[in-house]
């Protein structure tokens, strides 16, 4: 018999973010987003920079998360992630500090560390869409994909 729910644990090496039952999630993957139900195939995969999506009824909450990995069993997935924020911990100022700052390094040339100003990059794109009004809607995996 398949569960009702998923208990989706999102914890970083700081502190736990989340701690739900939910019906369905979505994260980034290294190859890609995977959509978790319950009833999934066990899997464990790296994770990416990108937005974690989870839908409890009709509402759909995402969070920002960056590296790490997640175990999903069939009534369960646990994130361990390297960092994690929910949209109203996001200081948006910052992330477009670290944005511009991101860009003006790649756009350097020479002697740029080019892996780490593109995740840069990624995680403050990512967490200027999270905070984003409107960011609790649901979003399209297909507008992030993995570096």
């Amino acid at each position: 018999m398949l569960p009702d729910a998923l208990t989706l644990e999102v914890v970083t090496p700081d502190r736990a973010v989340v701690r739900e039952s939910v019906a369905e999630v979505q994260l980034p993957g290294r190859a890609g987003y995977l959509g978790i139900l319950p009833g999934h195939t066990p899997l464990l995969t790296e994770l990416a920079t990108g937005v974690l999506s989870y839908r409890q009824g009709a509402q759909t909450r995402r969070l920002a998360v960056s590296g790490g990995f997640a175990e999903v069993l069939p009534d369960r997935v646990i994130v361990l992630a390297e960092a994690a924020e929910r949209a109203e911990e996001i200081d948006t100022a910052r992330a477009r500090t670290a944005l511009a700052g991101a860009e003006k390094q790649l756009a350097g040339g020479a002697g740029t560390d080019w892996e780490a100003a593109q995740q840069a990059m990624a995680r403050a794109r990512t967490r200027l869409e999270v905070a984003a009004p409107g960011g609790a809607a649901a979003h399209r995996p297909e507008s992030h994909p993995a570096p």
